[in-house]
């Protein structure tokens, strides 16, 4: 009998320039109990970003077709662009009792919550809105009215932090990564996380009845 609950399915969103591929990163290098799903996107890839491996990079008639074939769990528009996330190999690495990281919006993030009730959704920030600023214009990979634009986008996307279950600040690397993985483990020691487990002990002790 396995004390091991299966896999939890868990989103981080969080504003543009906050270091959520970073942090995902990390998690997949320095623990071996994560799975990355890779999302599909319309956006152009930035230099370095290998298909597949990033992002599944499509056209919009590509994405289109998987939307009428209902081969996502969720999609949005965001910046004019779709994203989404495809539904088989997330499902695969759940039962594989990994824990599937989905870096996304908010739009899907909230769709996946609403159809998985049991999603921990992770919010992440920086310690203040004036090094958001210094780490966006830092990048160095957008225009000025980008950066502008990605900012405007931050004042909208605060207004959902509460319907999120754990803020991130993203101050020091290394504190963040730590405190992220403790945060998701904990949730495996949930009751409502180890309902197959129980009703097994359950059964198992009616033979000292």
């Amino acid at each position: 009998m396995s004390c091991r609950s299966k896999g939890i399915l868990l989103v981080i969103s969080g504003f543009a320039g906050t270091g959520k591929g970073t942090l995902v990163h990390e998690l997949l290098e320095k623990y071996d109990n994560y799975a990355l799903s890779v999302s599909a996107t319309t956006r152009s890839p930035r230099p370095g970003e290998v298909d597949g491996v990033h992002y599944f990079f499509k056209s919009k008639e590509e994405f289109e077709e998987m939307i009428h074939e209902n081969r996502l769990i969720e999609y949005a528009s965001y910046v004019e662009n779709y994203y989404g996330t495809p539904k088989e190999y997330v499902q695969q690495q759940l039962e594989n009792g990994k824990d599937v990281i989905l870096e996304i919006e908010i739009q899907g993030a909230l769709k996946i919550k609403k159809q998985f009730p049991d999603t921990l959704l992770l919010f992440m920030v920086p310690p203040s809105a004036s090094v958001l600023e210094e780490r966006l214009r830092g990048r160095g990979t957008e225009t000025d009215e980008v950066v502008r634009k990605r900012l405007h986008r931050a004042v909208e996307e605060a207004e959902f932090i509460e319907q999120y279950d754990y803020l991130i600040v993203n101050d020091d690397l290394e504190t963040c990564v730590k405190e992220t993985h403790e945060i998701i483990q904990s949730q495996h020691h949930r009751v409502d996380q180890r309902r197959q487990f129980i009703d097994t002990l359950k059964e198992d002790l009616k033979r000292f009845l």
